[in-house]
């Protein structure tokens, strides 16, 4: 993970979906498959679920897989309803919330805790604050930040660390795939300056890049109830992305699936795209990747027909 000492599997299991739309059986089976295919990365949220997913993540703790097996991380600062999010990065409000995180994954410490969200209503000192103190009292061992763009974690690693004793920030839990490459301009670059490790989420782009979509909306699809958002394909560029995606994999025999995730994977920079399955089927195409390695002329490929838009002051070198 970055420059720290923490060691992580390539790919983490994410659980946004878990106590919504994946029950406690099928979170059971993925963590199971997850866990047999030699993963250690469980990422999850006190906003997962309204908090559901930390409960179910606690109860497969204590009864399916070993603690001491896996790396749990969740996030803080972030709290939502049926009707709205919330976002409280204040010291009281994280520590508070970090308790809470404790009692429902019925662990007495955390491997890595994120500040979940940017809050610019509070002093970027008082919310950092918050990390030292949690490592401080053996709750957290390792921190991180998540949503933060160039700047942010710029600033939030360079203060953590410019006074010994402060908790370095070890991880930036971000948006990217090969739909989503923004964070290369910026991000990427920060985080590899300062030691900290990069972990994607949405990793398939809500779904778009598996290919499901191409011919419409299948009716069992997440946006056959309402969500991701397909607007981004009525986009060419987008459409374009698909499509060598689907190629390639048809050329190597795989899934589009395997393809995006190895991509990914093997950007520098990045530590484990979390990888947000609703069911084990899903989690299962996924973890092909693990045996997949992506010729250069087809990485180059879909480096082409993906890259981000670059100007100044990004491209002065």
């Amino acid at each position: 993970m970055g420059r720290s000492g923490l060691k992580v599997s390539h790919l983490g299991l994410g659980t946004a979906t878990w106590g919504r739309e994946t029950d406690a059986d099928e979170a059971a089976a993925q963590l199971v498959s997850f866990h047999d295919a030699g993963g250690t990365l469980v990422d999850t949220a006190a906003s997962y679920g309204c908090g559901a997913a930390e409960q179910i993540l606690g109860a497969l703790l204590a009864d399916v897989v070993p603690r001491s097996d896996l790396v749990i991380a969740t996030k803080a600062g972030m709290t939502r309803t049926a009707e709205n999010r919330i976002v409280d990065a204040s010291r009281g409000a994280l520590l508070r919330r970090l308790d809470e995180s404790l009692r429902a994954l019925g662990t007495d410490y955390i491997d890595l805790w994120y500040v979940h969200y940017v809050d610019d209503t509070v002093p970027f000192d008082e919310t950092l604050s918050a990390l030292d103190a949690a490592v401080a009292a053996g709750k957290v061992r390792y921190v991180g930040v998540s949503n933060y763009c160039g700047w942010r974690v710029s600033r939030a690693a360079t203060w953590q660390q410019a006074v010994p004793g402060r908790a370095p920030v070890v991880a930036n839990q971000v948006r990217y795939s090969l739909l989503d490459r923004g964070v290369e301009r910026e991000v990427i670059p920060a985080c590899a300056a300062l030691g900290v490790g990069v972990l994607p989420y949405s990793p398939l782009g809500g779904g778009v890049l598996t290919g499901k979509y191409r011919a419409g909306v299948p009716a069992d699809s997440r946006a056959a109830g309402g969500g991701p958002d397909l607007a981004p394909m009525q986009q060419a560029s987008t459409h374009g992305i698909v499509e060598a995606v689907a190629t390639a994999a048809e050329g190597l025999a795989t899934s589009p699936v395997a393809v995006a995730l190895t991509w990914l994977r093997d950007k520098p920079g990045v530590t484990a795209p979390i990888l947000g399955a609703r069911t084990l089927g899903q989690l299962t195409a996924a973890l092909a990747c693990e045996t997949l390695d992506l010729p250069q002329e087809i990485r180059q490929a879909l480096d082409d027909v993906s890259a981000p838009a670059r100007g100044y002051p990004e491209d002065v070198s």
